[in-house]
């Protein structure tokens, strides 16, 4: 009477394609943008002051107040807990601000010799 069509290859789970056009798309942007991000830490004058300005409050009396504050924080926060971490953590914020304009300067304006 009724005869079953079978079908030899079973249909692919959905979605199979959609990663892969997912992850094509993304290389396809990443290699479009790629020219410009190489230019990312050179231009942007007009924020030169402001970044000069902060980078002067972080290293200077300012930051090392705060770096100060971050330390006796977790001090008070390590004893209150009885645990070391408050102070470890406080340790870590008030190095973190005070190194983090050489690390932003040192990221961003990092070359590679050409050979």
């Amino acid at each position: 009477m009724f005869s079953a069509v079978i079908n030899p290859r079973p249909a692919p789970p959905a979605g199979r394609h959609q990663g892969r056009m997912l992850i094509l798309l993304l290389a396809l942007t990443v290699v479009l943008l790629a020219p410009s991000l190489t230019w990312a830490g050179t231009s942007g004058s007009e924020f030169t002051p402001l970044y000069t300005t902060l980078t002067g409050w972080m290293t200077g009396y300012l930051g090392r107040v705060i770096a100060a504050i971050f330390i006796i924080v977790g001090l008070v926060a390590g004893v209150t807990k009885g645990s070391v971490m408050g102070f470890v953590m406080g340790i870590a914020a008030g190095t973190g601000l005070f190194l983090a304009p050489s690390v932003i300067d040192a990221t961003v304006s990092a070359t590679l010799p050409l050979l």
